[in-house]
């Protein structure tokens, strides 16, 4: 369906998308993820840290992520070794592992954030009952993109849409 020839304001209107890359983004290389590793320990960003393990791991939307409570990862004392969430979007439970990598980055974040296992892993800046918004998960995935020398156009399609996430930086499953 196209504009009527009468729209003055449609003549010189330019697609959202012209001169932008569209389609599917390559997966972040495992030498760009050490590097986002490495730019998190560096900086001693704990939470940071375990976000962005249990996002690589995960492979969750950045909207499931951040609703991840503590139930959903821990088992008595220790990080559990599989996890079920269910997904925002499709409303069915997705499964997927915890790494011993990850499981240890989670467990710090934890033993110094403290708090039940009704509250969230990533609770908000300003109201820690919330979980961490999909917009501040997404200003920090652009931060760490940027810290290893990726362009904005090479960490996802676009900001406004912070439920992608790491799902772009990793590539469509």
């Amino acid at each position: 369906m196209g504009h009527s020839q009468y729209d003055d304001a449609s003549r010189e209107r330019v697609a959202w998308n012209a001169g932008k890359k569209v389609g599917t983004k390559r997966p972040l290389t495992q030498k760009q993820v050490w590097a986002v590793r490495f730019f998190l320990d560096r900086e001693r960003r704990m939470r940071d840290r375990a976000l962005f393990d249990l996002a690589i791991d995960s492979k969750l939307r950045g909207c499931d992520l951040v609703k991840i409570r503590i139930r959903d990862v821990v088992a008595g004392p220790e990080i559990r070794t599989r996890a079920i969430v269910i997904q925002q979007k499709t409303g069915r439970p997705v499964q997927f592992e915890i790494t011993s990598d990850v499981r240890a980055s989670l467990l710090a974040w934890l033993e110094r954030r403290g708090g039940s296992i009704e509250e969230f892993v990533f609770p908000s800046r300003v109201d820690h009952a919330k979980h961490m918004s999909t917009r501040q998960y997404a200003r920090l995935v652009q931060e760490w993109g940027t810290a290893i020398g990726l362009r904005p156009e090479e960490i996802w399609n676009s900001l406004a849409s912070p439920h992608e996430g790491i799902d772009d930086l990793q590539g469509d499953r």
